[in-house]
């Protein structure tokens, strides 16, 4: 639901954030207005992956606010990689969403060449790119140097710095009212999309779709399934959303799970400390990160790597355990050598399209609190337990206090009416936190959930794990699911992949690439 780093979210991925619908969410509804899309044109595709897969691409037409159907319109852009198998094969259109708010899902028809078996081979594979997103059209934008190189510190020591980066919200979302249509802005509500994907499937001529939705897209899922029950045929959840906390209190609860994750990490850099050279123990490494951030306070390395961007760059190792060998390689160079530049290839700059987005799902999906007192409180309490990440995540936030656009109510998730449903999470999965899988499963009595006990990665399916990726593969091949297991547990255990070792036959560069080609970008 959060992206790896705030400078480089697209995704995350956040994975996610606010309070409990069980008081005051609002009940499941239909769209509020008939709405009929036109058929989609298939033409060739700009992006040259999606040209060698062989897709197709094109727009599907929306109303910009579902309750006015014959006003502004928006155009989503879509991609199509045609099912490989007899038509008597086939199983349908297969809907996929890499997570976010704000990811880019045009590429991710792709996703079922990587299935095993070639289970994949009997969809018809969908990417999209959500409202706003991407080459949809309008695309939405801000400020284009928002996350620029050595910014304030994140933690607010002084009332100036508190000050400062309030001012920069503000600024923010006033930006965001200038610049973009007021009818954006007020329809980017996670039911917004969901009723888009179900224009998306009506534009298609589906009767129902299946779904592959990754961190945030498991939001979507939940609330498709709530809203169009009876058009879910199959859904796979990568690295689920917990409905209750959306999103205030899950951005909360995301800090201290970073920052237990980049604890362990630590102790992994400490195992191989005759390659890196940052500690021989969790402790030791710990103290020269600190050690390092306090002197990036005075001084940012080549003038543009300050705390902020080596804290952005280390928290991509809180998320997916492919980055571990890229990012230790850049914190050692820049604590042993002095070298800033492999810190600053990874502090990859944002499209600002993807932070807007973000922020425009998730501030009026529901009410964030507008008091900055009860952010002042709730963030420094949670920065004792969760020092790295807290103001980071609280900054990235921070515009919904001032956002120009009225919230909503979010949708009270309710998946009885869903036959199908096969979930996956890591147990120590930082932007989800394992424990909403188990709500989620909890609400939906035809899913089943294969739990990676230990693994810290999120939503990387499939990923080579085999146990997991042929469990997948079952699934869209025949709707089977594993056993489900009575009580609030998962229903099939995984071990994790296994932590990866520095070693010359695997190159941090070959495992910055495969960290890129991650199919999440969201903030989630």
């Amino acid at each position: 639901m959060r992206r790896a780093v705030f400078a480089a979210v697209a995704a995350a991925t956040l994975a996610s954030l606010v309070v409990a619908p069980a008081a005051g969410a609002a009940p499941a509804a239909p769209a509020p207005a008939a709405y009929t899309p036109p058929p989609v044109t298939w033409g060739p595709c700009d992006n040259a992956g999606l040209q060698a897969a062989g897709a197709q691409c094109g727009f599907v037409t929306v109303p910009l606010d579902y309750r006015n159907p014959a006003g502004a319109k928006a155009q989503l852009a879509v991609s199509r990689i045609k099912h490989k198998t007899p038509d008597s094969q086939y199983q349908g259109v297969m809907l996929t969403n890499p997570g976010g708010p704000g990811g880019s899902g045009l590429t991710l028809s792709r996703v079922g060449g990587n299935v095993p078996n070639h289970a994949g081979d009997a969809y018809d594979w969908i990417g999209f790119d959500p409202r706003g997103v991407g080459s949809s059209k309008p695309a939405l934008s801000c400020d284009n140097g928002y996350t620029s190189f050595d910014r304030p510190s994140y933690v607010p020591l002084t009332p100036q710095l508190e000050k400062t980066w309030l001012d920069r919200a503000k600024n923010y979302a006033a930006d965001c009212a200038k610049k973009n249509p007021k009818a954006l802005l007020d329809n980017l509500k996670t039911t917004d999309t969901v009723r888009d994907m179900d224009s998306i499937r009506a534009a298609l001529g589906a009767d129902q779709i299946n779904f592959y939705g990754y961190s945030y897209g498991t939001y979507l899922g939940q609330v498709y399934g709530t809203m169009f029950p009876q058009r879910v045929r199959r859904m796979v959840l990568d690295s689920t959303v917990d409905p209750r906390n959306v999103w205030y209190q899950a951005n909360l609860n995301q800090d201290v799970a970073f920052d237990r994750n980049i604890n362990l990490w630590f102790g992994w850099l400490a195992k191989y400390d005759s390659t890196y050279h940052l500690g021989k123990t969790q402790a030791a490494v710990k103290a020269t990160v600190d050690r390092e951030l306090v002197k990036l306070s005075f001084k940012p390395a080549g003038g543009q790597i300050g705390p902020d961007e080596l804290t952005d760059v280390i928290q991509q190792a809180s998320y997916y355990q492919l980055t571990w060998l890229g990012v230790a390689d850049a914190l050692s160079a820049l604590v042993t050598k002095g070298d800033p530049s492999q810190v600053k290839a990874l502090f990859e700059s944002d499209s600002d399209n993807g932070y807007a987005v973000y922020l425009g799902v998730q501030c009026t999906d529901v009410q964030w609190p507008t008091n900055w007192n009860q952010w002042r409180v709730d963030n420094w309490k949670t920065f004792l337990k969760a020092p790295y990440f807290t103001w980071q995540n609280a900054w990235f936030n921070a515009p919904c206090v001032f956002w120009p656009a009225k919230a909503g109510k979010p949708v009270q998730v309710d998946g009885k009416g869903v036959k199908s449903v096969l979930m996956i999470d890591e147990t120590l999965d930082a932007a989800t936190p394992y424990e909403g899988s188990l709500e989620v499963r909890s609400r939906f009595p035809g899913a089943s959930l294969i739990a990676e006990p230990g693994g810290t990665s999120h939503a990387i399916t499939p990923r080579g794990n085999a146990c997991v990726d042929t469990k997948i593969a079952d699934y869209l091949a025949t709707g089977a699911l594993p056993a489900r297991k009575p009580g609030r547990t998962a229903d099939v255990e995984c071990a994790p992949l296994p932590q990866p070792q520095p070693a010359p036959s695997a190159p941090a560069a070959q495992e910055q690439a495969k960290a890129r080609s991650l199919p999440l970008v969201g903030h989630l």
